[in-house]
């Protein structure tokens, strides 16, 4: 048990203070002096021992009628454990350029706003902690430990601007299952030497993370798998080494790497399963890893060329438009198929997708140009025979999506035809009876599968000449068959 007469001159002054809720700021004015980092050598006149700080938290101070108790210091350097595990803390608590000897644990407390700022600290453990107000280590710097959130609930906001946490473990923010009432704000100089993890986290207000530098290098530099926030702002100048990972995340407004640098190993942006409203993919450089998007869910899509890397995993992605550097472009066909080409192997989903993009704007004819090179990338996948047929009605028809072909090729067959039949005299089925040849409409006979001109019945060939007329007859059906199918497709989808 403390006893008042037995405290320091700096710990009875912050007794005092604290029924008022006023600052004690035990600082000298001089930026070196003050410097936390120096906080080893600070002496007697500014040391405060955790456990008075404890004391004065669970109610020990006197209470003054008509003022807020709460506890405010500066400049103190605190030794010993600062162990307020399970405790139920009704006072604001706000540390400003402190030197924590070691690391704080809230651990299942409740507790009303914490603020630890522009402070050094070993670590603090907020497990299961019920935050009634803010939470704000802004400018702090956590040392060999870490920030843990596991399953905590924060009604305010978690300001973590310009923090920098080096951890001697795998992660720097251990945070599954956070709940959050406001944002998450790590800005103005945010740095970890270690992941963050947000598994399974909630953040309505979303997570602000411009111009943070996350490093993870040989793993995950954020994880945000099946979390839930209306904005994820990873832009101007946010940068990941390591893997940025979302999968199965649900994102109901933006997700923004405007700006932003990945440099994860194998896998730079690992996006399997998620859900966003606006996909702002416009980064800065080229990531260094591959990019999955497999079985992703996006509603707008706006990116920049230089953001996709050469592996881009594509099956199952579904977005509502597609947009590059922020305005719709038309006739950029080939710039799409190379980026689908990214896509390891051949799967006929990401041409379906984008095909329907371009029929939802309006732009059929580049529509009917993705899904011909969805066939030609499909014929590469096939046996012989498969490839020899496929190069063949690429060359006749363009697999039904160059109908215009086909009308090329009757125009050439009539005109052979023509010239072939002219020479040549032909023996007539029945004496006596049909019209009098006639080379050019005996051809077309030939080659128009539906209807009769009545030349095909009345006159026949022997010789060489005849297998000239059923190749004629074969390469009609085809023609008229693949005409047929191009404009019933077209019909359809009109």
């Amino acid at each position: 048990m403390l006893i008042y007469d037995e405290l320091t001159t700096a710990e009875r002054v912050l007794w005092d203070a604290f029924p008022e809720g006023r600052w004690v700021d035990l600082r000298t004015g001089v930026a070196e002096e003050d410097d936390p980092a120096g906080g080893a050598r600070w002496g007697a006149a500014r040391t405060v021992r955790a456990e008075v700080v404890s004391a004065l938290l669970l109610g020990g101070g006197d209470q003054q009628p008509g003022r807020v108790a709460s506890l405010r210091l500066a400049g103190a350097r605190i030794t010993g454990p600062l162990d307020l595990s399970g405790a139920e803390i009704s006072h604001i608590v706000w540390l400003k350029g402190c030197r924590l000897e070691h690391a704080v644990s809230l651990h299942s407390a409740s507790t009303r706003t914490v603020r630890i700022t522009r402070s050094r600290v070993p670590g603090v453990d907020a497990r299961l902690a019920r935050v009634g107000g803010h939470l704000d280590l802004t400018g702090t710097a956590v040392e060999s430990g870490r920030l843990a959130l596991i399953n905590a609930e924060v009604a305010g906001e978690l300001v973590l601007n310009g923090t920098r946490i080096t951890t001697t473990g795998k992660w720097a923010v251990f945070a599954g299952g956070l709940v959050m009432g406001g944002g998450v704000f790590c800005r103005k100089g945010f740095t970890t030497r270690g992941g963050v993890r947000l598994s399974g986290a909630q953040l309505p207000g979303g997570l602000f993370m411009q111009g943070a530098r996350l490093a993870n290098p040989h793993g995950e530099a954020l994880v945000a798998d099946s979390a839930t926030a209306s904005v994820v702002n990873l832009s101007e100048g946010f940068r990941a080494v390591g893997t940025l990972r979302l999968r199965g995340a649900r994102i109901s407004d933006l997700l923004t790497l405007d700006g932003a640098t990945l440099d994860g190993e194998g896998t730079a942006l690992f996006g399997v399963g998620m859900e966003v409203g606006t996909f702002d993919f416009g980064l800065a450089a080229t990531p260094s890893g591959a990019v999955d998007l497999q079985g992703a869910r996006v509603t707008a899509l706006h990116d920049r060329e230089r953001s996709w890397p050469d592996e881009v995993r594509l099956d199952g992605l579904v977005y509502g438009s597609l947009r590059s550097g922020g305005t719709p472009r038309r006739g950029d066909v080939a710039r799409r198929l190379a980026w689908l080409r990214r896509n390891p192997g051949y799967a006929p989903q990401p041409y379906e997708q984008l095909a329907a993009s371009y029929r939802q704007a309006g732009h059929d004819d580049d529509a009917r140009r993705v899904l011909l090179a969805k066939q030609r990338h499909r014929r590469t996948t096939l046996n012989l025979p498969g490839r020899v047929w496929g190069r063949l009605l690429d060359t006749a028809v363009g697999y039904g999506y160059r109908p215009w072909l086909a009308a090329l090729w009757m125009g050439a067959l009539c005109l052979l035809g023509s010239l072939v039949f002219r020479t040549r005299t032909p023996v007539q089925t029945k004496d006596g009876e049909g019209a009098p040849f006639n080379a050019f409409v005996y051809t077309l006979d030939l080659l128009f599968p539906v209807g009769d001109f009545g030349q095909r019945g009345a006159w026949h060939w022997t010789g060489a000449t005849q297998w000239l007329a059923y190749l004629l007859v074969a390469v009609g059906w085809v023609l008229t068959t693949t005409v047929v199918a191009g404009v019933s497709r077209t019909l359809t989808r009109n």
